[in-house]
């Protein structure tokens, strides 16, 4: 009977992967009848935003000729997203480059502080898994693309949709095609970057798992999730240079048009 509640309460200790994805209020606040309460989700995007305003004003405040490890990380970070824009938009589209840097590296960081947990000081929380911000991200991509692209071309935007060389008989066809493809841009772009990172998460929290619950003979499940950490922080870097080089080419396409 022992044996029976002791086992009872184990499983009802035990956390649940998705456990980890919960918001949870930190402040209750309410604007014009709207919750706008401050959420570890807030929280996890103000950490971010200071950590990369303190870094980069760090690193180039020496702004030294030789540089140091700090601004040689800063002023690679900043050319790896120059020559970004300059290879998919042109040097057109190089007064964007601040727009595609801080989405790089505001995602990059969200990405990265969901990775660490330092026990009983620091609860790691994964603002980028969940669908809602990564969504509000791009669909303020979106909203540039489409603020920049009627801006240098007008109605002439909507050529686009149209590409060049297509057969009248199937240009119909094409043209629903390329707008349906448009405009679901935001939710693949948001999608991608929700998606990897919730799957990510939850197959390591399930391996933690595996280790805690067999004990020694956890080894083998510790030595799989090292490895799996590993790549999840590679999936995390990746996932910032994707949603980069997407916006990227989204750009392009509001400046140039598919260089039509």
């Amino acid at each position: 009977m022992a044996t029976q509640n002791g086992a009872a309460g184990g499983a009802a200790g035990a956390q649940s992967p998705m456990e980890q994805f919960e918001i949870k209020t930190l402040l209750d606040l309410e604007l014009f009848g709207l919750n706008a309460s401050f959420t570890n989700s807030s929280l996890f995007m103000v950490i971010a935003v200071a950590l990369i305003l303190g870094f980069l004003t760090f690193a180039m405040s020496s702004k030294s000729l030789v540089p140091g490890r700090m601004q040689s990380l800063a002023e690679l970070s900043y050319e790896f997203i120059a020559n970004m824009v300059r290879d998919n938009i042109g040097t057109a589209g190089m007064k964007y480059m601040p727009f595609v840097f801080s989405l790089f590296i505001f995602v990059l960081v969200l990405n990265l502080l969901g990775m660490f947990a330092i026990p009983a000081v620091w609860k790691p929380f994964t603002v980028t898994s969940h669908i809602i911000v990564t969504f509000a991200l791009a669909a303020l991509v979106f909203a540039v693309v489409l603020v920049i692209g009627f801006t240098n071309h007008g109605l002439g935007f909507f050529r686009l949709f149209v590409p060049e060389g297509v057969p009248i008989a199937i240009l119909p066809l094409i043209v629903f095609i390329e707008f349906v493809s448009f405009l679901i841009r935001p939710f693949s772009l948001s999608v991608r970057l929700f998606a990897n990172m919730l799957a990510g998460h939850t197959m390591l929290k399930v391996f933690a798992g595996f280790v805690v619950s067999l004990g020694v003979a956890g080894v083998i499940p510790f030595a799989v999730m090292i490895g799996l950490t590993a790549f999840e922080i590679l999936v995390a870097v990746l996932q910032a240079f994707i949603f980069a080089i997407l916006t990227c080419i989204y750009l392009n396409d509001a400046i140039n048009l598919h260089d039509h």
